[in-house]
């Protein structure tokens, strides 16, 4: 069945100024994501296990795009919901992808149903500044250079409110990731986003500034809205005790994934 890649968390998200919109570069995430496919004919009817994709939901993304509601699909999502991966917008795309939507009105439709949505249906969804709760791109952003994350989740899902604008100004943050080529550079401006939305939204008992130097990374990511954690490390070279160290912090589903590199 054709996949759909997730992400894991953001290289940034925030505020454009303290009155601007809200704009993130996602982190993808090749390894982690959604399949569906069309088994046949039929009233709607949704099988495989994807919580995020309710009958509900996907009836709403058939009907703004406007295609018939009907159909039976096969959808199958790796991980949860709420944990900051990009499941329920990748569950979208993959579903209109598989009823023969058009690609230039994915994005729109699952605005129309989530409010605000991850730039998963993009050819290159790392390398934009991206408006999720417009569902468009504001700029082209350098792509980042080929890494490896270490990345788990942290507490209960947690459900992106489209209506909630409570978030960091990183204006200054974008300017530098526009002038930032190094992969050591890039990872301080994340983690400083990171670091930023913790303080404004918590957990404030984040272990993440502890276990970035336990695990001896470059910098860690987070889920602006979500519970993934990720830490960034140069191709290859996360330790291979760093599952354990993850772990034993309370956090699960660790594993690893590379990412990066031009689109």
């Amino acid at each position: 069945m054709p996949f759909v890649a997730g992400h894991f968390g953001e290289w940034l998200q925030g505020r454009l100024g303290p009155d601007g919109p809200v704009a993130l570069v996602t982190l993808p995430c090749p390894v982690r994501g959604v399949r569906a496919g069309r088994l046949g004919d039929g009233p709607l009817t949704l099988e495989g296990d994807c919580p995020a994709l309710t009958p509900a939901r996907a009836a709403a993304l058939l009907e703004a795009l406007e295609l018939p509601v009907a159909g039976r699909f096969e959808v199958t999502a790796d991980l949860p919901p709420g944990g900051g991966a990009g499941m329920s917008t990748a569950a979208l795309v993959a579903l209109g992808r598989a009823a023969g939507a058009p690609e230039d009105r994915i994005a729109a439709a699952c605005l129309a149903v989530e409010g605000a949505s991850d730039p998963l249906m993009l050819p290159a969804p790392g390398a934009v500044l991206w408006a999720p709760r417009e569902a468009r791109v504001l700029r082209d952003m350098p792509p980042a250079p080929p890494a490896t994350f270490l990345g788990g989740f942290l507490g209960a899902p947690q459900e992106t409110d489209p209506d909630d604008m409570d978030f960091p100004d990183i204006l200054d943050l974008v300017a530098a990731w526009e002038h930032t080529q190094t992969l050591d550079g890039m990872a301080q401006i994340t983690q400083t986003s990171a670091r930023r939305t913790t303080d404004l939204r918590g957990p404030q008992d984040d272990p993440s500034e502890g276990l970035c130097a336990a695990l001896g990374a470059l910098g860690y990511a987070r889920a602006h809205t979500g519970s993934a954690r990720a830490f960034i490390f140069a191709p290859g070279t996360a330790p291979a005790i760093g599952a354990d160290i993850l772990s034993a912090a309370g956090l699960s589903g660790v594993f690893t994934f590379d990412t990066g590199g031009a689109p």
